[in-house]
Formats: C-alpha cells, sequence, structure tokens
C-alpha cells in the first residue's frame, strides 16, 4: 500500500561483531530476529510490545553442524529445522533432534525456523527442547568480547524467562556424543498428525545391560512451565529391572514432577495422564 509505514523497525547489521556491539551499546532496546516464525505471528496480531529488532539472518558463523571433536557435535544457532532433519550424522547420532524437526510446523515454517529461535522463544510446548534436554545440550551464549558455555537444562528458569543476558545471543549448540548407544524415543501428541502445537511431547533414552537399568533420561514438554527432566523418575529408574511395579511406581512418581494447565489446547488431567502412558510406553518397550 502506498505510503504505508510498518510499526516496527528492523536492521541488518552488516556483521556479527556489529549486531553484538549494538546489543552491548544499546541494552534492552534491539531484539534479535532469526526465521522469525514464531515473532511474526505474534507481530501481526499486535501481541508484541518490542518493535526493534536486529536480523541475524546473514551471519554464517550462526549456521552449519560441525563433527566439533569425537565427543562433541556442534550445531550453529541459526540451522533450520530443515538442515536438521537432512543431516545424516544428526539423524544417525541424534536421531530424537531429527524427528522433532521433523514434527515441527509445516514444510515452510522448517525451512525458515531456527533451533536457536526455537530456544529463544521459550515456549514450554516447542518441539527441540526435551531432546535437546536428553542430549545434555549445551549452549554458547556470545556478546561483544565475551562468550560462556551453560548446560540447557540451566537455561530457562521460568515461563518465557531465561538466564540470557539482553546483550547475548545463543550462537551455538553443543551435543556431547555420549549416548550414541542407548535405546531412544520421541513422541509428540497433537490435535492432528502435522502442524500443531504439542499437547504433550516426551523424550526418553536409556541404557541397558542384562535387563537393568544403567542410566535413564526423562524429559516433557508441555506439562510444566519450562522443558524439564524428570530426575526422580531417572533416579527410581537406575540400576533396577523393569517389573510392572517398578512401571506403575515411576507412572505415580511422575505426576508429582510435572505441573501441567488448563489451556485452550487442552485439560490439566489429560496431559497428566498421556505423560504417564507414555512413560509406560516407552518404559515397556524396553
Amino acid at each position: 500500500m502506498k505510503g504505508f509505514v510498518p510499526d516496527y523497525e528492523m536492521v541488518a547489521p552488516p556483521t556479527f561483531a556489529d549486531a553484538l556491539r549494538m546489543l552491548k551499546d544499546e541494552p534492552g532496546v534491539w531484539k534479535p530476529f532469526a526465521g522469525g516464525t514464531d515473532l511474526m505471528v505474534l507481530l501481526e496480531a499486535g501481541k508484541l510490545d518490542h518493535k526493534r529488532y536486529l536480523s541475524l539472518s546473514r551471519f554464517t558463523e550462526l549456521r552449519g553442524i560441525v563433527e566439533e571433536s569425537p565427543e562433541a557435535v556442534t550445531v550453529g544457532a541459526l540451522t533450520t529445522y530443515t538442515d536438521i532433519r537432512r543431516s545424516r550424522l544428526l539423524c544417525a547420532e541424534f536421531p530424537l533432534l531429527a524427528r522433532a524437526a521433523r514434527e515441527t510446523g509445516s514444510i515452510a515454517t522448517q525451512n525458515r525456523g531456527t533451533l536457536g529461535g526455537n530456544i529463544v522463544n521459550a515456549s514450554p510446548a516447542a518441539d527441540s527442547p526435551p531432546a535437546l534436554l536428553i542430549y545434555d545440550a549445551q549452549l554458547e551464549l556470545t556478546s561483544a568480547g565475551a562468550s560462556r558455555r551453560v548446560s540447557y537444562g540451566d537455561f530457562h528458569t521460568g515461563y518465557k524467562t531465561m538466564i540470557l543476558q539482553p546483550e547475548e545471543v545463543v550462537a551455538r549448540i553443543r551435543l556431547p556424543r555420549n549416548i550414541r548407544d542407548w535405546r531412544q524415543t520421541y513422541r509428540k501428541v497433537g490435535t492432528r498428525k502435522a502442524q500443531a502445537i504439542s499437547k504433550v511431547c516426551f523424550a526418553g533414552a536409556c541404557s541397558m545391560e542384562n535387563g537393568h537399568v544403567i542410566e535413564a533420561r526423562i524429559a516433557f514438554g508441555s506439562v510444566a512451565p519450562v522443558p524439564l527432566r524428570c530426575s526422580g523418575v531417572e533416579s527410581l529408574l537406575t540400576g533396577e529391572s523393569l517389573r510392572p511395579s517398578l512401571i506403575e511406581e515411576c507412572r505415580r512418581k511422575l505426576v508429582s514432577e510435572i505441573a501441567p494447565i488448563d489451556d485452550s489446547r487442552s485439560s490439566r488431567e489429560y496431559r497428566k495422564r498421556v505423560a504417564q502412558n507414555l512413560l509406560e510406553e516407552f518404559l515397556r518397550s524396553l
């Protein structure tokens, strides 16, 4: 429309260093913008108060999947879901993350949405966080002149809150290569099979020996203010043989660790029951 002026500002700094300097020099003024698949929906609906954005899309140093060492693989924050699901390395060694990428939105969303954006958007219903928790992912947080590495499990502090500082961006996600031979499962329960926000999202991994659990990792999304690892259930399983009484005990323990809510997509009771059933299905499959 002639004469139309958008009610937001988007700038594209020439270099990543320039973007970091802007975040440092004007703290809280600029908000990094990656794929925009969530932000643009909210902006169009008039639900975003913030109006000034820094586009990160041109920075190639934030893209790519790299074998950092025999111990870890690094994924750039601007790596898209399509990049993830097409990566032979990630499909082979981190299948839960590849599965989450396939479950995320439409093909258009997968082509544009980024892993870093999914993390910083901080939705407890996001598809990738349970997989990242299972893999003990670490985040590289970068600001002008500084960088720090934090555990993804410590990143979210509450609903839509995180330890990321205003001058920082998530630059890379580091995935330790420590559970390649474990049995792994990812399940997303939604209104339909595709293009649906999860009602409950589950990821599980387990190391077994002679019928006993050596170590278990259990993670959920959409059942608490943040994506979470269920450490109580994991402790119950460690060193034990899987038997009906133990599985029932794990079901009861799970309810004490999650805190689902009633919303437009589902009810609290439904989420509790589905979470229990997904856990039991995984344990019985072992």
